[in-house]
């Protein structure tokens, strides 16, 4: 396999932890690099068939469904319009292809809506990071004004329990004497969400060792996103990062380079990604650094969804964070190799929802 070399990976390592002070740099540089030399032959990693999941959350059949249900169920929304699925369309690529998404209203946020798809392999959740597991994030949407727009949490509670329907979905999944409140809501959404991944892309296969499940485009693809830098910050199995406690995130200060057009084209400064926060000005425009499967589903691309294509994406990931220029070969030699990360969706299936009382939503 290829690998970077170290006075490279060096460089690249420091560029992606600007925020840390000079005096504990070299201290922090020698431990990632010996990580890094502990890795050796596992730098392309195939990956997990099953997602991790939390002790106190294990994924089960019996939770999954339910939280396959509450995903696609409207009436966790204010005007019982819009759902989970709305923006996160897993009937194709967990996304909704808008820039940024339409909530309750027709309101539009203010971010592109990252992909369902194998978010279970990250350590934080949002593009600021802001949840640190899936559970909290379910949770996030139901009372954002411009999205599910419930004004607390607990009267999307009161609406669940009144649909009666709905006790004996939470008790299989949670016990006999279970009841509906907010933790047992996201805990279901979550563990269907774990149930979300897509091993067994032509690149894990080439990774598990079948030398012929990529083509020769995808092989310099392959090369070049180590040689150009590429994976400094975008390793793992997930290509998000290095594995980290959960809670833990893996941030990136985006743009790091900033004398070049795409700045300015694509409005990269307008967002102050995780300050916006923290509110702590060492955190501006630093991001959750986002896995890198399924990249042909979910265009456009990058937190504001203006970059259409995949090719450009690269370019302006080159250019931004490594301060080096592709040529148009290059970048579709590497744009080849993104697309090798597409792996198999498990087939999807509409549940069936509990019947609405006729008051609840006038």
């Amino acid at each position: 396999m290829t690998h970077v070399n170290t006075g490279r990976r060096r460089r690249a390592t420091l560029a992606a932890f600007p925020t840390v002070h000079r005096l504990m740099r070299p201290v922090l540089l020698a431990a990632l690099l010996s990580l890094a030399s502990a890795a050796g032959a596992a730098e392309w990693q195939a990956l997990p068939m099953v997602a991790p999941a939390p002790a106190d959350n294990p994924t089960t059949p019996e939770k999954a469904l339910l939280g396959k249900m509450l995903f696609f169920d409207t009436r966790l929304s204010s005007t019982g319009t819009v759902a989970c699925a709305s923006c996160h369309n897993v009937m194709e690529g967990g996304d909704d292809h808008r820039p940024t998404s339409m909530g309750v209203h027709g309101q539009l946020g203010g971010r592109n809506a990252p992909t369902v798809w194998n978010a279970a392999f990250l350590s934080v959740q949002f593009w600021d990071g802001r949840a640190p597991s899936l559970e909290e994030q379910a949770k996030g949407p139901i009372v954002n004004p411009s999205e599910m727009g419930m004004p607390k949490m607990e009267l999307a509670v009161d609406r669940m329990r009144r649909i009666g329907g709905y006790l004996p979905y939470f008790r299989r999944a949670f016990g006999a004497s279970a009841t509906i409140d907010a933790d047992s809501i996201a805990r279901a959404i979550a563990a269907y969400e774990r149930t979300l991944i897509t091993p067994d892309s032509a690149y894990d296969r080439y990774a598990r060792g079948d030398k012929s499940a990529l083509s020769a485009q995808q092989r310099r693809g392959m090369q070049a996103f180590a040689d150009v830098g590429c994976t400094a910050c975008h390793s793992g199995p997930n290509f998000s990062g290095p594995a980290l406690p959960q809670g833990t995130g893996f941030f990136q200060k985006f743009p790091t380079y900033t004398n070049n057009p795409y700045v300015a084209r694509y409005r990269l400064l307008d967002d102050g990604g995780r300050a916006t926060v923290t509110g702590k000005p060492e955190d501006q425009n630093l991001w959750r650094v986002p896995g890198l499967r399924n990249l042909v589903y979910t265009a456009p691309y990058f937190h504001n969804g203006l970059v259409q294509t995949l090719p450009e994406a690269v370019k302006v990931m080159a250019s931004t964070q490594l301060d080096k220029q592709l040529d148009d070969a290059q970048a579709a030699d590497i744009a080849a190799f993104l697309e090798s990360l597409t792996g198999p969706f498990p087939a999807q299936s509409m549940p069936q929802l509990p019947p609405t009382p006729g008051d609840m939503l006038h």
